[in-house]
């Protein structure tokens, strides 16, 4: 979490973020329809990306087909002459079968078109997570690596027993090599070991642990845990109140009024007892103590972003703070390892939908929508690299 008021901004990036990765995602979808289509020679007759109710922004008509972009954004389609719908002729459904329509084609074959999109969606994952470890590489973040452990962000976590600065050491007896993998062991574990002053705590997990997580509400599932890190500024606009008060970037806060602190979460819960007040604010500049007053927003905030918001763990590991481990595939390995990457985000996603699908988990209540889907998009600024990461996810999801 950042210590900036959520802003339009903000919103606008991650929604532009979704248009555009969906927008991909269902032009090469319907075109998984559109090709299989052509390939048994069936005629389409339409190909749009969105809807198209009484007009379309843009189309023009190549061939037996028309191409074009509708107004609503809330999916496409392709239409295939003689697939039977709600939009077919009813006459033209007493006539006999064309050779160039759907219907007229053995079942194998409509079979494989109607599979088109599914199998699209699949080969777009692999390609994506192949580019992606080509490009950035397979990184991943030890547990063991988190220098200051755990900040559980989501205060179910805390009823189950898990504490600020815990280093968790496995789930159900198995260690976790991968930070990003710990919040999905945790959604489907049962039972964790963890490391708190030197003594090692065993914790059960509850069932119901994802429908709890949605009936609290306070944070998106998947960010309910975080590493934990001191508070050192990274973005300090000159522009903004908290700059003029004296704040520098590289500045470390360490305390407000009389409190002092070393961790994030320690300063969010000072600011939330100050709301729009004016505060002492001590920092670490260059070794030496500096202080000045601070004016708190309504939100609880400062006005800043901070070294490590919104998951930046480069910037993490720079620093001290984790361990990041990177490694970097080549054009021939990264294609196994792409098709690999997916079938463990696959695996994940169908371990996820049947707990949700259980009633005794109350995780269907947290089926969201484009809000939900939107808002795990990168909000301080557009990372490649999670954009595609997450549009890969996108593709499996829709998939299935």
């Amino acid at each position: 979490m950042n210590l900036l008021a959520i802003s339009w901004s903000q919103v606008g990036l991650q929604a532009g973020q979704l248009l555009l990765a969906l927008s991909i995602l269902i032009i090469l979808h319907e075109f998984g329809h559109y090709i299989t289509a052509r390939w048994f020679k069936c005629r389409v007759e339409k190909f749009f990306l969105f809807f198209d109710p009484w007009f379309a922004l843009v189309k023009k008509k190549i061939g037996d087909t028309v191409y074009g972009i509708g107004w609503l954004p809330l999916g496409g389609y392709v239409k295939i002459a003689g697939m039977i719908d709600e939009s077919m002729d009813k006459e033209q459904l007493k006539q006999p079968p064309k050779e160039w329509e759907f219907r007229s084609k053995p079942a194998w074959q409509r079979l494989i078109i109607m599979l088109g999109g599914i199998i699209m969606n699949v080969l777009i994952a692999f390609v994506i997570y192949a580019f992606i470890l080509m490009i950035w590489g397979e990184k991943k973040i030890p547990t063991a690596s988190m220098k200051y452990g755990v900040h559980v962000v989501d205060s179910t976590l805390y009823k189950i027993g898990i504490h600020n600065g815990d280093k968790i050491l496995s789930v159900d007896g198995l260690p976790i090599d991968d930070y990003d993998k710990l919040r999905r062991k945790i959604l489907l574990g049962n039972r964790m070991t963890i490391e708190r002053g030197g003594k090692i705590i065993e914790l059960n997990l509850p069932v119901d642990l994802i429908g709890q997580l949605v009936e609290n509400r306070n944070k998106s599932i998947g960010g309910f845990v975080e590493p934990r890190t001191p508070i050192v500024a990274f973005i300090v606009p000159d522009t903004s109140r908290i700059y003029r008060a004296g704040l520098r970037k590289n500045d470390q806060i360490i305390g407000v009024d009389s409190g002092r602190f070393q961790y994030f979460d320690e300063l969010q819960n000072q600011l939330k007892a100050k709301k729009n007040k004016t505060v002492a604010l001590t920092v670490l500049r260059d070794g030496h103590e500096v202080g000045f007053p601070a004016q708190v927003d309504s939100s609880g905030r400062l006005g800043f972003i901070y070294y490590g918001a919104g998951g930046d763990f480069e910037q993490m590991d720079s620093l001290g703070w984790v361990k990041l481990n990177v490694k970097k595939y080549g054009f021939f390995a990264a294609l196994p390892a792409g098709v690999r990457k997916a079938g463990e985000e696959l695996a994940f996603y169908l371990d996820q939908f049947k707990k949700i699908l259980n009633p005794k988990t109350g995780g269907y209540k947290g089926l969201g929508g484009f809000k939900a889907i939107g808002s795990i998009f990168p909000k301080y600024e557009w990372r490649w690299e999670a954009f595609w990461t997450i549009t890969a996810f996108l593709s499996i999801v829709l998939a299935f």
